[in-house]
């Protein structure tokens, strides 16, 4: 499908923030790295379509992508698409998901969610950012993850993992997630970046954790300033 034309590559600002030093000439360190440690990144969650990818991503909110991926196939059993969905009640999808955190909210944004879709899209997951923002329990990095999964649509979901992996490698100074999607979309090219964001979720899982990040093993760790981080490991 073609990339809707609206669609903003980055958050729209002002003025463009001041860069941390050095960070132009990390980018490509970084990218290069991510690419030889982990060249086949691609999201965690499990999906078959738009809509499951849709809402294992809703579902993914403050949960870990292990929890989505256990409750999903009894959910996506029973409710395989928006038509299905939009039939059912909070109370009925409770239950499936009830594994998951905040799972009560989640399921009402869920019910609500397949109506929209039916009502406004024929049921189809619309490849428009605007349109995903709008349905309940989305968001801008929710539209992210869904456009270039879905679409293949140059983008930089920034969750919890990619903001602090950001700022631990000099790459940006911002907390708001907006902010650090405007950097890196600066810093990165724009066929790299849904690739950049994969990568960063998994060296942010499996090494550079928010509490005990495992610095001496990291292959970024004779060039990565390590800002913030107060524990390397026990081997330093």
């Amino acid at each position: 499908m073609t990339v809707p034309p609206s669609r903003p590559s980055v958050p729209k600002a002002k003025a463009a923030a001041r860069l941390p030093a050095g960070a132009k000439g990390r980018a490509p360190q970084v990218l290069a790295t991510l690419h030889m440690v982990y060249p086949d990144a691609r999201t965690e969650l499990n999906f078959s379509s738009p809509f499951e990818l849709l809402v294992a991503t809703v579902l993914s909110a403050q949960a870990t992508d292990v929890s989505v991926n256990a409750a999903t196939p009894a959910l996506f059993a029973r409710y395989p698409d928006a038509q299905a969905m939009s039939l059912a009640e909070p109370a009925d999808l409770e239950p499936l998901i009830r594994t998951i955190g905040l799972y009560r909210g989640k399921a009402r944004n869920l019910a609500a969610l397949a109506r929209l879709l039916l009502e406004r899209h024929g049921g189809e997951v619309p490849n428009d950012f605007e349109a995903v923002v709008a349905l309940p329990g989305a968001g801008r990095k929710t539209a992210n993850v869904v456009l270039s999964n879905a679409y293949g649509y140059p983008a930089i979901a920034v969750d919890t993992h990619v903001g602090r992996l950001a700022r631990r490698l000099g790459l940006s100074v911002q907390t708001n997630p907006d902010k650090v999607e405007a950097d890196l979309g600066r810093l990165f090219p724009r066929d790299r970046w849904v690739f950049l964001h994969h990568a960063l979720i998994l060296h942010g899982r499996r090494v550079c954790t928010a509490r005990k990040p495992d610095c001496p093993a990291c292959p970024m760790r004779d060039f990565c300033p390590k800002v913030g981080v107060l524990y390397v490991g026990s081997t330093l």
